[in-house]
């Protein structure tokens, strides 16, 4: 009788444990994002890549117009702003520099000059043009023009996922995986993948960072507002919903479970 007591004990504790255990398995659905777009070489081949930064909608610019007689020029550039934050022992104001933000059709409204398309035109395009346009009234200068908002957001199986401001205009895929971290131990190496917005529409492009050919990728160096994610590997997956009080829980029914065997057969 004590030994179908112990069997009917050990046989509850294996079905009570495969219960615990099979609750606390993830699934790809559960974790992985953008499932439901596959990744193929053709979406790959219709990114363009030509190092060029092109202005769109809500790009932020700096352009400064200078010449050697700067009063020459002083009306095609916006006033620096002086504003007050209460810092500091002397209460010194801050200098801003005033910026430009690109309307949703792509426009900024310049001195003089009035409404100006950006949109669309690459730094050395822009350039050209406001040379062409500043032109009609002075001689002799320099345009300067700057993006200051170039951002990319790394997500996934990185070491510090989030959105990046990139000081130049220029950022290959390695050195926005470098500003995140690089990836975690769960980063599946040969799916990393990009999203980027052409002509309003999303594109999609995938990497192998197990190959030495991804520094040939068109798509190596990345463009403004850029979105890399790192998958997951099936370690990572198999473990998203691991609670990590389950061990303790196993634990204890073992540890219930041999004290009420020892307690069957000293009866």
């Amino acid at each position: 009788m004590m030994r179908q007591h112990l069997n009917y004990i050990l046989k509850s504790i294996v079905i009570l444990t495969c219960m615990i255990l099979l609750s606390s398995c993830g699934t790809r659905k559960d974790l992985v994002y953008f499932q439901d777009e596959p990744i193929t070489d053709q979406s790959l081949s219709e990114l363009d890549n030509t190092y060029e930064i092109v202005y769109k909608p809500n790009d932020i610019l700096t352009i400064d117009v200078s010449a050697e007689v700067s009063e020459s020029v002083a009306a095609f550039n916006l006033p620096a702003v002086a504003y007050n934050t209460n810092a500091g022992a002397a209460n010194q104001p801050t200098v801003l520099r005033q910026t430009y933000l690109l309307d949703p059709q792509g426009n900024i409204e310049f001195p003089v000059l009035g409404t100006v398309k950006m949109g669309g035109l690459t730094r050395a395009e822009a350039t050209a043009m406001l040379k062409e346009k500043i032109g009609v009234y002075v001689k002799e200068f320099i345009v300067n023009i700057r993006l200051i908002n170039f951002t990319i957001t790394v997500l996934g199986e990185v070491n510090r996922p989030g959105a990046y401001t990139v000081q130049g205009e220029r950022i290959s895929l390695t050195q926005a995986l470098g500003l995140a971290g690089d990836l975690t131990i769960y980063g599946k190496r040969n799916n990393v993948f990009l999203v980027r917005e052409v002509d309003g529409k999303k594109k999609y492009a995938k990497y192998d960072l197990t190959s030495i050919n991804v520094v040939n990728s068109p798509v190596y160096y990345l463009s403004q507002n850029d979105l890399i994610y790192v998958e997951p590997n099936n370690a990572r997956v198999k473990s998203s919903s691991f609670n990590p009080n389950t061990g303790v829980l196993i634990s204890a029914i073992s540890t219930l479970a041999t004290i009420a065997a020892i307690f069957i057969f000293r009866n």
